[in-house]
C-alpha cells in the first residue's frame, strides 16, 4: 500500500469518527441537503444530492446537468454504507491498498454496490449509522469532499 492511499484512508477513517450528529431529524436533513444544493449551485456543479434516514428518502435534489446516472450511482453508493458500515469512498480506498475492488468475492453484486466516493454515514451519538448522505456526479474524491464539507459546517453552525 502507498503512503499517499495510507494517508487518505488515515484521514477518511478520522472524518468518520469526528463527524456525528448530536440528533438527526427530517429538519437536519432539509437543511444539510439545502446547503448541499447552495454549494453546488455557488460552485456550478451538476450533482445529484440524496439523503435518508434509514430506508426513507428525506431530501433529493438533481442540479442542471446532473441526469438519471447520477440517481443509480446514489443508490448503489447508499447500499455500500449501509453494508460495510462505512462510506463508500472508504471502503473503495480500503479495497484498493488490498489491490481488490468490490464484487462477487464480496458477496456483493457489483452491479448493485459501488464503493466510489460520496455516500457518507449519518452517524448518531449513541445510536451509530441511522442515514446516509450522498453526492452523485463529480469525481469520487469530490463528491466526498463537498459532503464532508457540508456536514463539517453544518455541525460548527450553532442551533437557532
Amino acid at each position: 500500500m502507498t503512503d499517499d492511499l495510507t494517508t487518505l484512508i488515515a484521514q477518511i477513517e478520522e472524518q468518520e469518527q469526528r463527524l456525528v450528529f448530536p440528533r438527526f431529524d427530517a429538519g437536519d436533513a432539509w437543511a444539510l441537503g439545502c446547503l448541499l444544493v447552495n454549494l453546488a449551485t455557488e460552485r456550478n456543479l451538476a450533482v445529484a444530492v440524496d439523503i435518508r434516514h434509514g430506508q426513507q428518502q428525506l431530501f433529493h435534489a438533481g442540479l442542471p446537468g446532473a441526469t438519471a446516472d447520477n440517481d443509480a450511482w446514489i443508490e448503489r453508493k447508499v447500499r455500500v454504507v449501509y453494508r460495510f458500515g462505512a462510506s463508500s469512498f472508504l471502503v473503495g480506498r480500503r479495497l484498493a491498498a488490498k489491490g481488490q475492488t468490490l464484487g462477487v468475492d464480496l458477496g456483493v453484486d457489483p452491479a448493485l454496490f459501488a464503493a466510489h466516493g460520496g455516500a457518507f454515514p449519518v452517524r448518531v451519538t449513541g445510536a451509530g449509522i441511522i442515514g446516509v448522505v450522498t453526492v452523485s456526479g463529480l469525481p469520487q474524491a469530490d463528491d466526498h469532499a463537498l459532503v464532508v464539507e457540508a456536514i463539517e459546517s453544518l455541525l460548527l453552525t450553532p442551533p437557532q
